[in-house]
């Protein structure tokens, strides 16, 4: 007998399915609570990430394009923005002359009816966002969107105003109406905080914003359910600090931030991964390309303290992910804010200003996205810091210090060299059968497979370049 599908019952199914499949379409956390996944098919995501928090503020729809289109090609998978944008995002209006609220006091959405970019009447600065996102969508590209930037909230530097400051019940509402906007919408990752503690102290007084925060993520599950995906953007330190078992966190981060090179922020997601209740851990906020080092003493020079570049970036992401990292952030100090001198001042830019399309091409951009394909050339993502595998001295600081990973089921091993330096491995680590051995380098994706038969014992193997700074070792059971 043939089985038919009443009306009644379609029409249910298809309102249910954009709902289901915003949640399959978004990422989650896997069982062992140290990596991500897709929820449709459970695979291991590696993410990496741009920063470009001013993207709905600062962009026409033809930047968009362009800006998307290359960070495609060069394969991130994540774009980082703000929906209430840090620089002046409350009275600043957008490239089309439109603001988020109608007044301050009230939060009232400034919107209006239809939404052609062609019609200066409809098209609003919420029409702008759902740009950019669906954009971001059609090229498989996930936007970590954050309601506000962190000034908004907290006590703090910025140009805010705090319109959410000891004011949960707006934060509720505000965030609440964004997250209806978009639980439908696949590509969504939910993030809070923006560059701010939710504890502090300031002038002499203790001030605790984690209601505003509880509120906002409450927002978010009122909307989505409890299955939701949910992160913070913390300045300093880590959000495990201030949110070390809140039910709806689902990955711990950090900032290591632009003031420093001897920041270690490996040790830092080492700890954060043996707490309990485990989470994932990325660093949201690693040092930016070409941003100046410790710029905001008024102390700053090229010759002293210089720049962040390449090599700085590269070495602090690759320790960060072999320490049981789920993903690398990237940023450029000229992209975030998309300088462009026609229309805003720089921000923090020391002596050099490049401009957000050139610096589209910035060196690092071009290279991250070798640690991806790295990560995920391994069916197993369940992995562990395990330095016992390096028999040599290690280093000691952010200039030499290695950082070895394997899987639990120690079928293969990665090691990173922050110097072109030769490294004695013990393979007895690996289990006693054939292995095959490689270099891999972080700047052109490329391995150099070491000839030879390689079981078991120590072995010392020396970079194929000393020209090239950093490499990573891989080894792998045959």
């Amino acid at each position: 007998m043939k089985k038919y599908f009443s009306p009644r019952l379609l029409l249910l199914l298809i309102l249910f399915l954009p709902s289901t499949f915003s949640l399959k379409g978004q990422i989650g956390v896997d069982s062992s609570k140290s990596y991500l996944i897709t929820k449709n098919d459970g695979k291991p995501f590696f993410w990496l990430a741009d920063t470009g928090w001013e993207l709905f503020h600062r962009l026409t729809r033809e930047e968009v394009i362009h800006y998307l289109d290359k960070r495609e090609e060069q394969q991130f998978n994540v774009i980082m923005a703000v929906a209430l944008a840090e620089l002046n995002g409350l009275r600043q209006p957008n490239m089309y002359g439109d603001m988020p609220f109608k007044d301050l006091e009230t939060l009232e959405w400034a919107v209006t009816p239809g939404n052609s970019p062609d019609n200066d009447d409809e098209y609003d600065y919420w029409d702008h966002l759902d740009f950019v996102i669906k954009e971001a969508a059609n090229r498989n590209i996930y936007i970590g969107l954050l309601p506000t930037w962190g000034d908004k909230v907290a006590y703090n530097w910025g140009d805010g105003p705090m319109v959410f400051n000891n004011n949960p019940e707006g934060a509720y509402n505000y965030t609440k109406k964004l997250a209806e906007r978009y639980k439908n919408q696949w590509n969504i990752i939910w993030i809070l905080g923006g560059d701010r503690a939710a504890t502090y102290e300031r002038g002499g007084k203790k001030h605790d914003d984690r209601p505003v925060w509880r509120a906002m993520a409450k927002a978010i599950e009122d909307s989505y359910g409890k299955d939701v995906f949910i992160a913070y953007h913390p300045g300093w330190p880590e959000t495990s600090a201030y949110f070390p078992d809140e039910e709806w966190l689902d990955m711990h981060a950090l900032q290591s931030g632009h003031g420093s090179r001897t920041v270690k922020p490996w040790e830092t997601i080492a700890i954060d991964l043996a707490r309990e209740p485990k989470r994932p851990v990325i660093d949201l906020e690693p040092c930016y390309e070409d941003h100046p080092v410790n710029v905001w003493d008024g102390k700053w020079t090229r010759e002293e303290r210089g720049y962040f570049n390449d090599y700085d970036v590269r070495a602090r992401i690759y320790r960060g992910v072999f320490a049981g990292g789920a993903g690398a952030t990237y940023g450029h100090h000229q992209i975030w804010q998309f300088l462009d001198t026609t229309r805003n001042a720089p921000v923090w830019v020391g002596d050099t200003i490049i401009g957000w399309k050139n610096a589209l091409n910035a060196k690092a951009a071009g290279h991250l996205y070798h640690i991806k394909n790295l990560m995920l050339s391994q069916k197993d993502f369940n992995r562990i810091e395990d330095n016992s595998l390096v028999v040599s001295e290690r280093g000691t600081d952010y200039r030499d210090q290695i950082i070895a990973t394997r899987n639990h089921a120690a079928t293969y091993a990665m090691v990173y060299l922050p110097q072109p330096l030769p490294i004695k491995i013990d393979l007895d680590k690996l289990g006693n059968t054939p292995k095959n051995v490689s270099w891999f380098n972080p700047v052109t994706g490329l391995y150099d497979k070491i000839k030879g038969k390689f079981t078991s014992g120590t072995h010392t193997f020396t970079p194929p370049d000393t020209k090239q700074r950093d490499w990573v070792l891989v080894i792998e059971r045959e």
